[in-house]
């Protein structure tokens, strides 16, 4: 499975968003990807890391979708969409997943809000889906949750998840080394491909990466670079032989 990892500008609107979304689509495309990957949020953007953001409008968030849609068919190229959306429950941080056929399979939300969120109305999510797109089975977690909160990463390498996808931002901490030794312990303990994805920013600290199941960087982004990290892997490779030996009964 070749995949695409698209470390991104910060959109200044959400029609930039679904711009860059649009050519970095086509980007894969000319990479002979299978699937391509978005940083958190990617339309309109992120609240509250120090950028101005539009107003969220539904109807410009259903259209992205769409159009969006349209380009997986038309490339045959699957991808996963992070942006902001309403549904029954409230206005959430989601990754959207879309097949090569231009067909949604779903969307995970963000179900541990970061502190910093608290302000800007998101609602987190009550429950974790796996997806799977030519027989490989993947999870997503966002953000925070990948890096704080492991058993997120866990929940899906144990029903039979070989990637766990992360979308995120991350900006100018003051521990980037936290974030990127983060990433090799939920690939490691779990013996899975983890692949984050961040934006390219002035004050980036921390890139985008692919890690292996045994720990190895196999691929990392440039610091304030707009770049389409490209790899191709090999699914048998994620054993997932800590996470089957995982046994949840004993922490009750």
């Amino acid at each position: 499975m070749r995949i695409g990892l698209a470390q991104t500008r910060f959109p200044k609107s959400a029609i930039e968003g679904l711009a860059i979304v649009k050519q970095m689509i086509k980007q894969a495309h000319l990479n002979q990807c299978d699937l391509v990957c978005f940083p958190e949020s990617i339309i309109p953007g992120l609240r509250g890391v120090g950028y101005e953001i539009d107003e969220y409008d539904h109807n410009f968030q259903s259209s992205a979708i769409e159009e969006v849609c349209e380009l997986a068919k038309e490339f045959n190229i699957s991808i996963i969409l992070p942006m902001e959306w309403k549904d029954d429950l409230g206005f959430h941080l989601v990754a959207f997943v879309i097949n090569q056929n231009g067909k949604v399979l779903g969307y995970q939300t963000k179900n541990q809000i970061d502190p910093d969120e608290d302000f800007f109305g998101y609602v987190p999510g009550d429950g974790r889906h796996l997806f799977e797109i030519n027989h490989v089975k993947f999870g997503i977690s966002i953000c925070h949750e990948g890096v704080r909160y492991p058993e997120t990463v866990r929940w899906a390498a144990v029903r039979g998840a070989t990637i766990v996808f992360h979308p995120q931002f991350t900006g100018n901490v003051h521990n980037p080394e936290f974030f990127d030794q983060a990433m090799v312990c939920r690939s490691l303990e779990n013996n899975i491909f983890y692949a984050s994805i961040n934006y390219a920013t002035e004050s980036q600290k921390s890139t985008s990466a692919l890690i292996s199941p045994s720990g190895e960087r196999l691929v990392v982004g440039q610091k304030n670079v707009e770049e389409l990290l490209v790899r191709d892997i090999d699914i048998a490779e994620a054993h997932r032989l800590l996470a089957k030996r995982y046994k949840p009964d004993l922490l009750k």
